[in-house]
């Protein structure tokens, strides 16, 4: 599948729009699901995953295969636009600012998909040691940053960034399979 995207990606960079479209139905739910499990807004989630895919449009001709797959890319852009939602909301909230409160309005339809991703994710996670398994679930289920992972852990930033990256390696091709 991962040779699809680079194709509907590579056909983006050069502003073709019905690939773009294409890439966006084949990608959605899953960055979605990304969106929605962080934020656990609807409303957010939507508004993290439509800048994500701003920036992937403009930014398509900054992917590189070696960085890992299309999808792997683009759900860290939607990942790290729903961080910077959640940092700017605590901010708010800090300030002694309001914001909605959250919806728990999920449809059966992303109700069922979490399910099915969440234990697709489960089962490849438990193929991980422990430490790349805390170390990628604090990061990207929690949302922790490479310095707080260092503070949280006790160890060096090379040691968090080459647990992430093995975990990752070891998680693309299990989802993959």
């Amino acid at each position: 599948m991962d040779s699809s995207h680079i194709k509907l990606l590579s056909a983006t960079a050069t502003g073709d729009k019905r690939a773009f479209a294409e890439l966006y139905q084949n990608t959605s739910g899953r960055l979605y699901a990304v969106c929605l499990q962080l934020l656990q807004r609807k409303d957010l989630a939507e508004e993290a995953m439509q800048e994500a895919y701003v920036r992937v449009w403009h930014n398509a001709c900054d992917y590189h295969s070696d960085k890992g797959s299309v999808i792997v890319w683009m759900i860290s852009i939607a990942r790290y636009r729903a961080l910077d939602i959640l940092r700017s909301a605590a901010h708010k909230r800090e300030r002694g600012e309001t914001d909605h409160e959250p919806s728990s309005d999920h449809t059966p339809e992303v109700s069922l998909f979490d399910e099915r991703e969440r234990a697709r994710i489960d089962e490849c996670m438990d193929t991980l040691d422990d430490v790349q398994r805390q170390t990628i679930q604090l990061a990207y289920f929690r949302g922790l940053t490479h310095s707080e992972l260092c503070v949280h852990t006790g160890s060096p930033l090379g040691s968090i960034k080459s647990w992430i990256r093995r975990g990752l390696q070891t998680l693309k091709r299990c989802l993959e399979r």
